[in-house]
């Protein structure tokens, strides 16, 4: 973080002026300092109300770091403005509730001290060996994004749980904390042993995390909806509000769902509060401990001889955050040897002998502009959020969709909120829900509208019961054309170069001439350099969407398909408007897309259902269009990886007048539907292949194949891509973010291979697998 004219930023945004100054600390008087620590303490303290005793995020953790980290600064600067109860010297938030009884600890219960690069954590270790005056080994584990709790035991007996509360005195929320899966009520002497006076001490405090793992939470958010209820904003706030319930007062049904909500949650633990005279020297040695008396602990933790390796766990957990079963925010690096910790030390809220390395925040708070509703390819009318510009999980963010109308008022969003905006690995941005508290009456609900905005044709559901509304100008709704032309270019269709989403709307929509060259996609292999000179569209500003104007207030435009004649060429007598290097290309690619494989042009006639797999299984079957455009229902439906519904959505397809008339001026155009000498139908299955007979399923990111690659590798290797996991499959092809698949095939006994394995397995067949592991089965 970076203290800046412009304000305090780090790489995921500025803060709110209302409660920075916008200069530089050097350059505030003491008074403008002084007004700004109370701006900030006050800030701060009631983000921490809200997120401790009310389980509400009114501000994400980077703009709360940030806050802190500011204040931190000031008071460095100005040491006369730091008194003891400074946010930047006390822990977490009061213990103001009344639902829960006070709980003193045994040992306070610390904060950390939060680093958020690879330089300051390298700075912090080098300053903790210097200070130790040798080297040192670190443990590092994953930072669970969950609520700490410390558990109190005397003779081994649970006989508190308590939230940290402000550190010395938390909320007893023992009775919910009985319910928490791998809490023991009684500790072991050792492993798989009871507990006697003698291997247990008289007391000793537990330190860890509550948390719901991740499919649980999805899980649990599901209830939530279903139930007309709030959804949870994040696992922690579904963690802390659950452990935070009072049974009194409620119904059987809503005891019911209090119990279910406790019995999604988790804890491990990682460290020791009170603890006379331990009969171990290291922190990865209490763990042993810990785990011998039968409490959880995490299996992501290692200790490592050096900063350096240190900050490679770091590295590479924050490249792989989402392939444990629980949310992280970062990860906690600690001095391993105990008699260091005493050295070291701690500050009034943070020990010195570890740190919290903190990385970009997956969930931030941001304003929703607007909700637009748009039209894609297949006439589907999808509202998405138009938001104030923010940096989440290391990309910039405008725009969320938020799938039809019901999602949005499921939701509960209006116009003008704050939103809590998620960005999880590389899963697109969504919307979360409001932030209610932040709300000034300004704010509007959403209306969806009855007509296409785009060629105005009243919006209906494709069959009764559909919750998603569609354009049924499916031929000459421009939005629906442009996106289909675009489709054909993409890199799982045509893989057209010059025909991607500037150049699928130059095509359909210019600004000029009035007449598109493209009315639908049936023109396309037609297309012309006379066709492509002419077009000009409006150059348009990336943040606002709006037109840039000229000079004279005129609206600016280019044209991506021409360009002026260079001085060499004016010499040479060549006058007028030359073809670009983009039409050049264009038209060449398109040339070249004539001769494509069968399943490549199948899937860019965007029939319904018929992705890449599908493609490639009737094109392997049939070798030509007008096989399968004579092929019978069940034929159809018999090929492997077809079925019923895309053997039906193939049939529909062909019925349409409009649709027929692309392929036939397609053909005309010189592009062929068929593959050069296949033998006819059913002649690729008579060859066989390395995995005839048997069925794989590919999930999760499988290095060197892209997921429509990996499918195809099954398929052309002779086997079946399946997009479940039965008892019927043979392999499951798993890497990381492979989720329930996973889950299922280690339920089934299926036999999980990995990306290596898998690429083993489509070139030379499972015999290979079993040379290459000659354990396996």
């Amino acid at each position: 973080m970076a203290d800046t004219p412009d304000g305090i930023t780090d790489d995921r945004g500025t803060l709110a002026d209302r409660y920075v100054d916008a200069r530089a600390i050097d350059e505030l008087t003491r008074d403008e300092a002084r007004a700004e620590v109370e701006r900030l303490t006050s800030r701060i303290l009631e983000l921490r109300d809200a997120y401790y005793g009310r389980d509400t995020v009114l501000e994400d953790d980077a703009t709360y770091d940030a806050l802190v980290r500011r204040l931190e600064l000031i008071e460095h600067a100005f040491p006369e403005l730091q008194s003891q109860d400074s946010p930047t010297q006390t822990v977490g938030g009061g213990v103001e509730s009344t639902l829960f009884a006070p709980v003193e600890h045994a040992e306070r219960m610390l904060s950390l001290d939060n680093v958020f690069s690879a330089e300051e954590f390298a700075d912090w270790a080098a300053k903790v060996e210097r200070d130790a005056g040798r080297p040192v080994r670190w443990l590092c584990e994953l930072k669970i994004d969950g609520l700490a709790l410390n558990l109190r035991y005397e003779r081994g007996v649970l006989v508190s749980a308590a939230t940290r509360g402000d550190g010395r005195v938390g909320e007893d929320v023992t009775v919910n904390a009985r319910l928490v899966a791998g809490i023991p009520q009684r500790l072991f002497g050792g492993p798989g042993q009871p507990a006697t006076a003698d291997d247990l001490p008289d007391l000793v405090e537990v330190r860890g995390e509550v948390f719901i793992p991740t499919a649980l939470f999805d899980e649990l958010n599901a209830l939530q909806r279903e139930a007309g209820e709030r959804e949870f904003a994040n696992p922690r706030n579904a963690a802390s509000g659950s452990l935070r319930q009072k049974a009194e007062g409620k119904s059987d049904e809503q005891l019911a769902r209090m119990h279910d909500r406790l019995s999604r949650l988790r804890m491990l633990v990682h460290g020791i509060g009170a603890w006379p005279n331990p009969p171990v020297t290291a922190q990865s040695e209490v763990y042993g401990l810990l785990q011998g008396w039968g409490l959880p602990i995490s299996s992501h933790v290692r200790v490592h001889a050096s900063a350096a390796e240190a900050a490679q766990f770091i590295a590479f957990h924050g490249e792989h955050r989402h392939d444990v079963e629980h949310e992280i925010d970062g990860v906690v690096v600690k001095v391993d040897e105990l008699a260091l910790h005493d050295e070291l030390g701690a500050t009034s809220r943070a020990p010195r002998w570890a740190i919290a390395y903190k990385y970009p925040p997956e969930q931030v708070n941001t304003r929703l502009l607007d909700i637009v509703v748009s039209v894609g390819r297949t006439g589907r009318a999808t509202p998405y959020a138009v938001m104030e510009k923010v940096r989440v999980a290391g990309s910039e963010v405008r725009q969320a969709t938020l799938h039809n109308q019901d999602v949005v008022k499921a939701k509960g969003v209006l116009i003008g909120d704050t939103v809590v905006l998620r960005k999880a690995g590389d899963v697109i941005p969504e919307v979360l829900g409001p932030v209610v508290e932040l709300r000034d009456g300004t704010e509007r609900v959403f209306v969806m509208p009855t007509n296409c905005p785009e060629c105005g044709t009243e919006l209906r559901p494709a069959k009764e019961g559909d919750v998603d509304l569609r354009c049924p100008n499916a031929r000459s709704c421009p939005a629906q054309v442009r996106g289909r032309v675009e489709h054909i270019g993409s890199r799982g269709a045509l893989d057209i170069e010059g025909l991607g989403e500037i150049g699928a709307a130059a095509l359909t929509q210019p600004d000029v001439p009035e007449e598109p060259p493209l009315r639908t996609e049936a023109g396309l292999f037609a297309l012309t350099i006379d066709d492509l000179l002419p077009i000009e569209v409006v150059v348009r500003d990336a943040e606002t969407g709006l037109p840039k104007l000229e000079a004279d207030g005129t609206a600016r435009r280019r044209s991506p398909f021409r360009r002026n004649p260079t001085a060499a060429e004016k010499k040479q007598g060549l006058e007028g408007p030359q073809p670009s290097a983009v039409a050049l290309t264009l038209l060449d690619e398109l040339e070249k897309a004539k001769t494509k494989p069968l399943w490549r042009l199948l899937v860019s006639l965007n029939i319904r259902h018929v992705g890449p797999v599908a493609a490639r299984a009737l094109a392997d079957w049939f070798g030509s269009l007008d096989a399968i455009r004579a092929a019978s229902l069940d034929e159809l439906a018999a090929v492997d990886g077809v079925g019923a519904i895309i053997a039906e959505a193939v049939q529909e397809w062909f019925a349409v007048d409009w649709h027929v008339e692309i392929v036939d001026r397609w053909a005309a155009a010189g592009v062929q539907f068929a593959t050069p000498g296949h033998a006819g139908p059913g002649a690729a299955a008579a060859a066989g292949g390395v995995l005839a007979g048997l069925t794989v399923v590919a999930t999760g990111t499988l290095d060197g194949f892209t997921r429509e690659g990996a499918q195809e590798a099954i398929i052309a290797a002779g086997g079946k891509a399946a997009s479940s996991v039965s008892k019927k499959t043979d392999f499951v092809a798993a890497g990381p973010g492979a989720g329930s698949k996973l889950q299922k095939a280690e339920e089934l006994g299926v036999r999980i291979i990995d990306a290596a394995q898998f690429a083993i397995l489509v070139r030379e067949g499972p015999d290979a697998l079993r040379v290459s592991d000659p354990d396996a089965g």
